[in-house]
């Protein structure tokens, strides 16, 4: 490892091209720059110094030396800065998984205001479907999960709460077949029909789905925004959030369908393990127990259209 006047003495001389004007670069005689950069060379046994030419150059195993040590100078920087952040109470790292339900985009106020803290923690978001949610927090893959569906699993130190509850409405498109149906829409009736489906991203066991007859031929599509343009372009049936569709419904892009099994809404979950609680886990807990935005995280309202 070379120290910082160390590494300033090759980047003087890298820059400067000759010893007398690093050294006045440096504030130092021209003698005692010259002085430290034969040290330089016995102590790694290589010669890094050009001396041959009329500009004072770096050799290639001195330039190495001066980029690699360049390098290993940030990254001790940066390693006493992450330091002194878990030191402080703060996460290295903050690793939160949302639901595949909820929109990205109704994140994005509560990031820039993360930002503004300046903790120095590095943030990963990443969606889950149904079961994936709760097997990441279980399975280490997640420090937080929001928006996890059906009742919370046993898991070592659970902690949670309810975000809200998410609606459900049965809607095809105004071309569809099932549009013009008569209502209520009897089971075997919607079978004959393909259903739109946001695939479970559970690792474990064959994964769950919501509102799927036996036997249904299905389209697997990435997103919920996915499966709502899948269903507005008559590609297949399903139950979609019934906030996020509002405007779909309303210029009647999509049509609402009475069913002989309506769906019950679903509760939406907050959760985290108890055992490594930092600084910023609790900063973005607080944040999603506030009700203005919960609300639009079940909604969706702000989410891109």
């Amino acid at each position: 490892m070379l120290s910082p006047d160390e590494l300033a003495l090759l980047e003087a001389i890298r820059e400067s091209g000759s010893l007398s004007r690093a050294a006045a670069r440096l504030g130092k005689a021209p003698s005692t720059v010259s002085h430290a950069a034969r040290q330089l060379e016995e102590r790694f046994d290589a010669l890094l110094f050009d001396r041959r030419r009329y500009r004072l150059q770096l050799t290639p195993a001195g330039l190495l030396l001066a980029q690699e040590a360049a390098r290993l100078m940030q990254d001790v920087s940066r390693l006493t800065q992450r330091v002194k952040q878990v030191a402080g109470g703060w996460e290295d790292r903050l690793w939160i998984v949302t639901d595949e339900l909820l929109e990205f985009d109704t994140l994005l106020p509560v990031i820039h205001a993360f930002d503004e803290l300046k903790s120095g923690v590095s943030l990963r978001i990443t969606h889950e479907v149904l079961g994936g949610t709760w097997e990441a927090l279980r399975d280490g893959r997640a420090d937080l999960v929001v928006g996890a569906t059906n009742e919370p699993p046993v898991i070592p130190g659970l902690r949670w709460f309810e975000l809200g509850v998410m609606d459900w409405v049965f809607a095809v498109s105004p071309r569809h077949p099932l549009a013009k149906a008569n209502e209520p829409l009897p089971r075997q009736e919607v079978m004959a029909h393909r259903a739109v489906v946001v695939a479970d991203t559970a690792r474990r066991g064959e994964g769950r789905g919501y509102g799927v007859v036996g036997g249904q031929a299905q389209l697997a599509v990435p997103s919920m925004r996915a499966k709502i343009q899948a269903q507005r372009d008559g590609l297949g049936v399903g139950w979609l959030p019934r906030q996020r569709i509002a405007g779909l419904l309303e210029r009647g892009e999509l049509v609402e369908k009475a069913m002989d099994d309506p769906r019950e809404p679903n509760t939406l979950y907050v959760a985290w393990r108890g055992d490594h609680q930092g600084r910023a886990l609790e900063w973005w807990i607080g944040q999603f127990k506030q009700p203005r935005l919960a609300e639009r995280l079940v909604s969706g309202i702000d989410a891109v259209p």
